[in-house]
């Protein structure tokens, strides 16, 4: 499947707002209890911190902004932040793919896209802070080359 990643724009945030929701509540629920994972949302589904986040792409200190992929209708089912906070090193602050569009490659592309924007600004590596070692995310990143497991993996670009 071939999708096209682009940057995020104003219009984007509640949408991404809702899909990080969305995943959460997918990832989450059964395995964390029901109040800890409405504090998931809450802190990481902010839609007036994403509102503002992608007003400043690439606009503040280490951050790169918002990637998103959307369907010819317009709906987002992909969306990934990460940052170069440091020389060298790049983080990943999200990256997320609509539950009914897993395993359709749009992670694996935007992460590609995440790689290439932090490259750009002389990445090294690229880290993630996952919740738990047994974070539900955990095997997409090993599966693309993450190492040292646990909840920083991290790889060479």
């Amino acid at each position: 499947m071939s999708v096209d990643v682009r940057s995020a724009a104003a219009v984007d945030a509640a949408p991404i707002s809702q899909l990080l929701a969305t995943v959460i509540r997918h990832s989450w629920t059964g395995v964390l209890a029901a109040d800890e994972v409405a504090r998931l949302v809450g802190t990481n589904c902010s839609l007036p911190r994403i509102a503002a986040e992608t007003g400043i792409p690439g606009g503040a200190p280490g951050w790169l902004g918002w990637l998103v992929v959307a369907e010819p209708d317009g709906r987002v089912v992909g969306a990934a932040a990460g940052g170069v906070p440091g020389p060298g090193q790049g983080e990943i602050y999200a990256l997320c793919t609509a539950p009914d569009r897993r395993r359709r490659g749009l992670g694996s592309t935007l992460l590609g896209a995440l790689t290439d924007r932090m490259r750009l600004h002389r990445a090294r590596t690229q880290r993630v802070t996952l919740r738990s070692d047994d974070d539900p995310a955990l095997p997409f990143f090993t599966a693309h080359g993450f190492t040292n497991g646990g909840r920083r993996p991290v790889r060479i670009v």
